[in-house]
């Protein structure tokens, strides 16, 4: 993942756009409150379908991660998902992810 998505996370997370956790990403999921969700690749198989299947209900673009890259782009923590609110910076990362996954 490129270092700049790694930034454009850290400034959702200071700028209070992020929901951090499985259980306050699918919240904000349910809730149309989401514009895409990362998701760690350590996470259980259970945390993996329960977002992923929530993302693909709601057409919401869904990213999978590096083991530990979420906690390091927000400041430390074990989180295994985040979501980002509609804005700027989630539309930022939208294009930073779909870059990546196209090479």
């Amino acid at each position: 993942m490129p270092e700049k998505l790694k930034g454009y996370l850290g400034l959702a997370v200071r700028a209070g756009q992020t929901a951090l956790g499985s259980s306050l990403a699918l919240r904000d999921i349910r809730d149309g409150r989401a514009a895409v969700v990362l998701i760690d690749e350590g996470a259980s198989e259970n945390t993996r379908k329960k977002l992923s299947d929530a993302c693909a209900f709601r057409r919401v673009p869904c990213v999978n991660v590096p083991s530990g890259w979420i906690g390091d782009s927000c400041g430390g923590g074990d989180w295994m998902a985040v979501s980002v609110r509609r804005g700027g910076l989630a539309d930022s990362i939208i294009r930073l992810a779909g870059e990546d996954t196209r090479h």
